[in-house]
């Protein structure tokens, strides 16, 4: 094997390292009972997706799992795949038609498949590509897609059962309707944002006494002109389009205000309708004027009246959100377009009172943003509450736990006010409903319609009872089984998107067939995924795992944060604040982003990234690699492989040596318990602390000038520490310490290369996991070194901030009351005088009358550093004083920052953290120059 180049480059290491790994098949898990399983099942990303810095934090966490498992000796299977994003993917394919000048209506529902699978093809793995840049360790002879011939069976099948069971029905009910992707979408779908909107004030003529019917039937315009009115009854909407499919006019029952109108009727303006006036306590007396208009056609609640109050259901709006079955003024037009002429012609006919500014929360579609119209609409359903009992239970009783804790209650809230489950889309690309209608039956049903229309004079929105002629069926019926006719057509919808990724867990295993992996991998262990989609996914996934297996489908659900840029924003294109993770992997290589990533914030926490931020990362990556060219240069090091296995530790061995090797314990237990609590950020940077400073400030400094006789365990200990450290960092860092792994157990990098090391695994994915040797924790070398680190740190700060020359050796005089102390520097003045690049060094019971001298107390030990004769007094006094001005300034900066409520209420609360820390810093930092002056001022 060639030499270690001065500095490592990723892109001489990655590919090939990931190509290597693939090769041998060490990302392959099978069944295997004498080991035990871990399972992680990637949250697949939509085939239209390509890699963002979501996926790259969410499958980075994934890895460092299913890697750290995997050393300590589990038999770790990470299950890839991707999604087929239904409404995402047809408008992608939509899109490209367009260019072509043409719809998807123009090709036919087959030929517009087929052009989706062909697209499919040839761009829908794109994303798995580039999972492998980031080193994700799947097992991709496993990889599932959400419509290939096994999921779609599992999607069949629990359609199937849940229909059985009577969890599944088709109703006539209020849906979020998006006009653009021109589909159903679930609540979850239609996430609510604050807008600014206005509330329009229109009055709705009373009806006087004796002017037609006074029941609640079907509504009728009114039989002959309307006659002058001296009343009205005053309605507030933000939807004044809406109006036209008005059907009545409701109140609070005990609003004094409306009390002698509750039975009679009103005129719906421009249309001429007459509106019964009903009273129910679901009004809200406190909104607008009290009084409302209903259109159970076009609102949630509207339609929970319309039902109780047997009033007829009017939709006014097309797919496309243009008017229909309105006054032929409107008819066509745009919903907005239409709001817009409504305003003007009530104004016109005097019918309208005042416009209010107003904000209030609208639904828009997830994909496209537009906002949805609540549309009464013919849907599937599932029925979640029987569903959601199990999984809440699961949760309540600890068999599923979230990390964070916080987010347990934010499902809890959910799941115990969950609704049904909008199923159906009115798409093409996706599951299509297993539904067969008899065409025979159906005409029978309709005609049985009529006649009930006619005899009660009113429209009702669809039972979810099963509806005659109605076939649910894995496979394609020849026949209807209830009166045999064939003419049979299948629903044109398809299933919602979530309804196949709610089976992931196990359907990727091979449910519903019993399948060796299903038995051996399932449940899986832990699920890694974003807030965002605890309802849509985390959720489902429980309540599916329960129906479908009896089991929960994982034991654990860590929950991270957004990626937002460095001032807080999320990423997003219109912003322009988009920091691509190809291109920061291009310039600052694989491990330097996985790392970045992991360290910017504790789990569950928000991210602030900047470009800058990588190249710590990049640096940490260099350092490390700088460490191993020096291990490997010691001659001889091969030989020196392993320490002791058991007993005390060599007698041979420094304060240093101990030191190195009970830091490294304590490491390891650290970055140990983090992992298994999902600390990434904690485990990360406590490598970060050994590595860099412990191991290559410290431990490789003292190595290059230890005696003669001590080379040997000092040799050892350099190939030990460094060996178990790169274990430690690989679930994090795997490139690096992969190719690092790799010249070290070929020992020497010197010419003859030596044989391979037997005893040392092929590859530091198939190494053990390091466990801790209680032996090696040494608290005595901890605290004897940690004082000399002290002095020699003190010593150096010192020389920087008062410009002592670097090539100068001042001499130091150390004193301490206490004999071992003394003892201790006695024994290490060597070492002293090496790293702090000193003199001569006394070491003193009293401290000694030394003029013009910094002095220092660290650790109880009194530090003197003459100063005569190796600085410009007048010059640093003067540089000092500066320094101090500036600091002073700063200081009242960040004082200012943290008195204006503004910054303190509105910045990202990392930004205000780091602001008070600075505040310190810069207190501590002007104290010292203060001392400093002091020195210089009798020079």
């Amino acid at each position: 094997m060639s030499a270690l180049p001065p500095q490592y480059n990723p892109k001489d290491v990655e590919e090939a390292r990931y190509a290597w790994w693939e090769s041998q098949g060490f990302f392959r898990a099978d069944p295997d009972p004498k080991r035990k399983p871990y399972t992680i099942v990637i949250p697949p990303p939509n085939v239209t997706g390509i890699l963002h810095m979501g996926h790259a934090l969410n499958n980075t966490i994934q890895d460092i799992l299913i890697r750290f498992a995997r050393m300590q000796g589990f038999n770790a299977l990470w299950v890839p795949g991707t999604d087929h994003a239904g409404i995402a993917t047809q408008n992608v394919v939509e899109k490209a038609l367009a260019k072509e000048g043409k719809r998807r209506q123009d090709l036919g529902r087959e030929a517009f498949l087929k052009r989706v699978w062909e697209w499919k093809e040839q761009y829908g793995n794109t994303i798995l590509y580039q999972l492998k840049r980031l080193g994700a360790s799947c097992d991709w002879r496993r990889t599932r897609f959400t419509m290939d011939e096994g999921l779609s069976e599992a999607v069949l099948e629990v359609f199937v059962r849940l229909y059985e069971k009577g969890l599944i029905y088709r109703g006539n009910y209020i849906i979020n309707w998006c006009p653009r992707c021109q589909t159903a979408l679930a609540d979850e779908e239609a996430p609510r944002t604050e807008t600014q909107g206005k509330l329009y004030h229109i009055k709705y003529p009373i009806l006087r006494q004796g002017t037609g019917d006074r029941g609640q039937g079907k509504t009728t315009p009114v039989s002959r002109p309307m006659s002058p009115v001296s009343a009205f009854i005053e309605v507030a909407t933000t939807r004044p389009e809406t109006m036209l499919g008005d059907t009545a006019v409701a109140v609070h029952p005990k609003d004094k205000r409306y009390k002698t109108l509750i039975g009679k009727h009103a005129i719906l303006p421009l249309v001429n309708r007459k509106l019964v006036i009903i009273a129910d306590e679901a009004v809200d007396r406190e909104f607008g004027t009290g009084a409302v208009k209903v259109t159970p056609a076009h609102d949630p609640v509207d339609f929970q009246l319309g039902k109780k109050h047997k009033l007829e259901f009017i939709n006014v709006m097309t797919d496309d959100a243009k008017m229909t079955n309105v006054p032929k003024p409107y008819e066509g037009l745009d919903r907005l377009d239409c709001r817009s002429k409504l305003i003007v012609d009530l104004e016109q006919q005097g019918f309208l009172g005042r416009i209010d500014e107003h904000v209030h929360n609208v639904g828009h579609c997830y994909r496209c943003h537009t906002a949805v119209e609540p549309r009464l609409s013919p849907q599937w359903f599932v029925k979640m509450k029987p569903l959601a009992e199990p999984a809440i239970k699961a949760v309540k009783q600890g068999t599923i736990k979230f990390v964070p804790a916080r987010w347990t209650k934010v499902y809890l809230n959910w799941m115990e006010n969950i609704q049904d489950w909008c199923i159906s889309r009115q798409i093409w690309w996706g599951h299509r409903l297993p539904v067969y209608y008899c065409e025979s039956c159906r005409r029978r049903q309709e005609t049985g319609d009529r006649r009930q229309a006619k005899a009660q004079r009113v429209s009702r929105p669809m039972s979810h009872v099963s509806e005659p002629g109605v076939i649910v069926s894995k496979t394609r019926p020849e026949r209807c089984p209830t009166c045999g006719g064939t003419e049979l057509a299948q629903d044109e919808d398809v299933l919602d998107t979530w309804f196949s990724s709610w089976l992931w867990p196990f359907s990727t295993l091979g449910w519903p067939k019993k399948t060796k992996d299903l038995a051996y991998f399932y449940p899986t262990d832990t699920l890694v995924t974003a807030q965002e989609i605890i309802f849509f996914w985390v959720a489902r996934m429980v309540m599916a795992g329960y129906f479908c297996m009896k089991r929960p489908p994982f034991t654990t659900v860590s929950i991270h944060g957004t990626v937002r840029d460095i001032t807080g924003k999320k990423m997003s294109k219109s912003l322009g604040n988009i920091i691509d993770p190809l291109e920061m992997i291009g310039r600052y290589g694989t491990d330097a982003l996985r790392y970045t990533l992991v360290t910017a914030t504790a789990i569950g926490q928000d991210i602030f990234l900047s470009e800058e931020r990588f190249a710590a990362g990049r640096n940490f990556a260099n350092k490390l690699w700088n460490a191993t060219r020096f291990v490997l240069a010691q001659d001889g090091i091969e030989k020196y492989r392993v320490l002791p296995k058991a007993g005390k530790v060599p007698g041979t061995f420094s304060v240093a040596d101990r030191w190195i090797l009970s830091r490294l314990q304590q490491t390891t237990a650290r970055v140990t318990k983090s992992l298994e609590a999902s600390l990434f950020n904690d485990a990360a940077s406590a490598l970060y602390g050994f590595l860099w400073h412990d191991f290559c400030d410290w431990y490789v400094e003292i190595a290059k000038h230890v005696p003669a006789e001590q080379q040997p365990a000092t040799r050892a200990i350099l190939r030990h520490v460094l060996e178990q450290a790169l274990r430690l960092l690989h679930p994090v860092m795997p490139f690096v310490t992969e190719e690092l792994w790799q010249h070290l157990r070929q020992g020497t990098t010197k010419p003859p290369v030596s044989r391979l090391m037997s005893h040392v695994p092929i590859s530091i994915m198939k190494a053990e996991w390091p466990k801790v040797e209680k032996r090696l924790i040494d608290r005595e070398a901890e605290r004897l070194f940690e004082r000399l680190q002290a002095v020699i740190t003190a010593i150096r700060t010192t020389r920087s901030e008062l410009n002592v020359p670097v090539e100068s050796r001042p001499p130091v005089h150390l004193a301490s009351p206490q004999a071992e102390v003394r003892m201790f520097f006695e024994i290490h003045r060597p070492l002293l005088q090496q790293l702090a690049a000193l003199g001569d060094i006394s070491v003193e019971a009293k401290r000694q009358a030394v003029r013009h001298a910094a002095a220092m107390v660290v650790d109880g030990v009194e530090v003197l550093m003459p100063l005569e004769g190796l600085i410009d007094p007048a010059k640093e006094r003067a540089r000092l004083q500066q320094r101090l001005d500036d600091l002073t300034r700063q200081r009242a900066q960040a004082e200012a920052r943290l008195k204006d409520r503004q910054f303190t209420t509105k910045a990202p609360a990392e930004v205000v953290e780091q602001t008070k820390t600075r505040r310190a810093e810069l207190q501590d930092t002007a104290k010292k120059v203060s001392e400093h002056l002091a020195v210089l001022q009798g020079m």
